[in-house]
């Protein structure tokens, strides 16, 4: 296992997910980083009690990088690196790939 990259102070997007569910909070983030860059971090914040479980199987599913927790933080946040070529998800249902559907190329 490898050690995480340290964190850029400033994430380039922040998904909000406050009070969700994690499908819903997955939802919502997918469709918020639909047309961003590869390389761009992302915050997420979540307060679902599963999302330390959930958000690094999603992108160990997709291809993008987890990159933990967010020290310091008022609210649990999380953060991720979108990957280039990462797999698309349906966008009713994020743990289920899109079909047909060539990789996305983030």
């Amino acid at each position: 296992m490898t050690t995480p990259s340290p964190l850029p102070a400033e994430p380039a997007l922040t998904v909000d997910g406050t009070g969700l569910l994690c499908v819903t909070l997955l939802l919502r983030l997918r469709k918020q980083i639909d047309g961003v860059p590869p390389g761009t971090v992302v915050h997420v914040i979540a307060t679902d009690p599963a999302a330390p479980l959930d958000l690094p199987a999603w992108c160990h599913m997709t291809g993008h990088t987890y990159l933990g927790p967010v020290p310091g933080s008022e609210r649990p946040v999380y953060a991720l690196r979108l990957a280039a070529g990462a797999l698309t998800t349906r966008p009713d249902a994020p743990w289920h790939p899109l079909r047909g559907a060539p990789e996305q190329g983030r």
